[in-house]
Formats: C-alpha cells, structure tokens, sequence
C-alpha cells in the first residue's frame, strides 16, 4: 500500500539448491514450523494459538548519532499526559487518528486487531493487540505490522519505534505474548474449578517457560537496550513468578477472561527487538519440555503470586539483568530447544557469537551519561 506502482512481497521457506531442495534448517520460519510439530509427534496437541501485544513510541522527531568524536541522541514528542495516559482519550491521546489507519491497512493484509490503545507510558507510548492465529501466521503478521506501522509513520511525518527503552524512567515497550494449546479443536489449558481455571498441562507449559526463563531472554530480549526495561518498576515483568493479576510477573494468567475457548496465558518479557518466529518457537519449546517432564511451577517455586512482589523478601527468582547473562544462561541450558532438531548447535553458537559481539560495540563506547559523571575528574 506505500508503492506507487502494484509490488509483490512474500513470505517463504528458504531450501537447499540440491535435487532434493531440502529444508534449510536455520530458516527462521521453518523452525517454527517444526516447533508446533513437535506438539503432535508428542501427542499433545494439534496447534498453538498466539496473540502478541505490539507496544512502541511515536515521536515528531528523532536524530540520534554515534561517531568517534560524538554520542547523543534527542526527542521530541509534543504529547505528554502527565503520567496518566493508559487508554487516555483526546487530546491527551494524539495518536488515535494514526492507529485507526494502522488498524485498517492491517484488516486489509488479513491481520485481525482486538484493539488498540493508548499505553501507560508518556511521550506517545502507544499499543495494538491482535487477535489469536496459529505460530506461523502470528510471525509473518509480526513482519507485516511493523512494516505496516513504519510505513505509515513515514507517511504521517512521525518517528516510531519499537526500543524496550527509549525514554528514561518511562514505560518500556513489550511484546507480551498470549497463548494457548488446542487439541481436537478444544482448549486444552482450560479446566474449570482449579486455580485460574487452567489445566495440568497449562500448569506444566508454565513450569517449563518459566524454568528456561533465564535462557529464553537470550531469544525473546536478544538486545542490550532490552535489559533497560527489564528492571523493576515501571510494570517490567522481571520476576520469574505466575499468578492471576501481577504485572512483575513475568507469567500472568489473565483473570478478565471468562470464556472457556480463551482461557490461556500470557508471557510478558519480550520485546520487538526478538525475530518473531525464534521468539515464540522458543517459547513453545520451554513449553513442551514442561509439559515432557511433568515441570509444575508450584512445586518448583514460582507461585503462584497475586499480590505485590517483593523479590528479597520472598526468595524470587528474577530473569537475567543484562545481555550477557542471558547469553550465559542459553549456553547452559539449551537442550530443551534441541528437541527433535527443531533449533540446530550451530544456529545457537552463531545467534550467540552475534550478541556478544552486539554487547562489546556497545561496551567499548563512551556513554553521554559517563561524560556527566566522570569528565571532570
């Protein structure tokens, strides 16, 4: 819809050029693939259900810079609601005009919205959530809304961005990602009468993401600016607890739903700065080990928790503070995603190779913030 004249754009599985044109193995969507078979070679279910929550800035202008000689960067937003901006109206929320053409240019591509909103953070924090579709449709929606919402950023003369972090001491930006198993077409996280009307196997894929939280971060926070939202406060789900109601949690069961169809959980830790289909077949791959190894999060002392979280005095553990220890955690313990070949040795040592050489760019550049603390010394 942003070219002048009719373009074609695809989404496909990328194969070996031999005679067999097999599967290359490190293609992105075809991991995902293999994660959701894995579901019914183990005969657990049929197919996951995803529905992600898109949070991200609008801003009038942006210039950022990083040369030998200079490091800065500067933001305009003309829209502040003075700290209370979650689902603001006019004219607090100036953006409302811009999410309806968003929202429309998705129906349009076939991406179904649930609703969109303005979020909790100041400065033009905005959110859309979509509604359910299997893991490879969510992952190629996932490409499409951000192509969809730069492209009309452009065109509105805004700037946009999906940064974990990109205002200091506001709200970060989340991926939050809702999800679900069904088998025979039926909810299989549903069972009525338990704690949160969710079943053993909903309590078991619990156990298993949230036991592999540290090394998931390494695939669903896969950048140094991530670790900057992922500090308590400011709602970041940096506990690795599940509950009913708590944001900090990085597992939460929302307690609004009431239909049986829909009851699922929602992971709250990623962000958009992941690749969409490595971030979820991870996810479903913690998940599946829970459920093969019987993880129950009780047990394992994740919760639950409804109430405040206080992680000193209630021996919680917490998700990994920085890049590095999220890579140090996905070297340990990776066998899970090893699963019948769904992700490869090589694609991991590679994926971390990347980062940590990500962290040292970063690392070895002098911060606009050192030169406040330390140039007169």
């Amino acid at each position: 819809p942003f070219r002048e004249a009719p373009t074609l754009s695809m989404f496909c599985g990328i194969h070996h050029a031999n005679e067999e044109r097999t599967r290359f193995n490190q293609d992105v969507r075809y991991i995902a693939l293999r994660a959701e078979a894995m579901l019914a070679q183990l005969e657990i279910a049929d197919t996951s259900l995803w529905a992600p929550e898109y949070e991200f800035n609008l801003f009038e202008e942006v210039q950022y810079r990083v040369t030998p000689e200079e490091s800065s960067y500067s933001i305009f937003s003309a829209e502040y609601a003075g700290g209370n901006s979650y689902h603001s109206c006019n004219p607090q929320d100036q953006f409302a005009d811009f999410r309806d053409r968003v929202v429309e240019l998705m129906k349009s591509q076939g991406i179904a919205v649930r609703y969109h909103h303005h979020e909790v953070g100041d400065y033009g924090q905005q959110e859309i959530e979509l509604t359910f579709a299997p893991i490879v449709k969510t992952c190629d929606d996932a490409i499409m809304t951000r192509y969809l919402l730069r492209n009309q950023a452009i065109t509105d003369g805004l700037a946009i961005t999906f940064m974990p972090k990109p205002v200091y001491g506001q709200a970060g930006n989340g991926w939050h990602v809702h999800q679900f198993l069904l088998r025979n077409d039926v909810n299989i996280f549903y069972q009525p009468g338990e704690y949160a009307n969710i079943s053993k196997i909903a309590r078991y894929y619990i156990g298993g993401m949230l036991t592999h939280g540290p090394a998931l971060c390494a695939l669903t926070n896969p950048s140094t600016n991530s670790y900057k939202r992922l500090v308590p406060g400011y709602e970041a789900p940096t506990a690795l607890t599940f509950g009913k109601a708590n944001r900090a949690g990085a597992m939460r069961i929302p307690a609004y739903v009431s239909d049986p169809a829909m009851v699922r959980v929602e992971y709250r830790p990623p962000d958009a700065t992941s690749n969409p289909y490595l971030c979820l077949a991870a996810m479903l791959m913690a998940g599946i080990d829970g459920i093969m190894e019987k993880i129950d999060p009780e047990e394992a002392g994740f919760g639950p928790f409804d109430g405040k979280l206080d992680s000193a005095e209630m021996d919680i553990r917490e998700l990994p503070g920085s890049l590095s220890k999220a890579l140090d955690a996905l070297e340990e313990d990776h066998e899970f995603l090893l699963r019948g070949d769904v992700f490869s040795e090589a694609l991991l040592e590679r994926w971390i190779a990347i980062k940590r050489g990500e962290i040292e760019q970063q690392a070895q550049r002098p911060h606009p913030y050192e030169f406040e603390k330390y140039f007169e010394f």
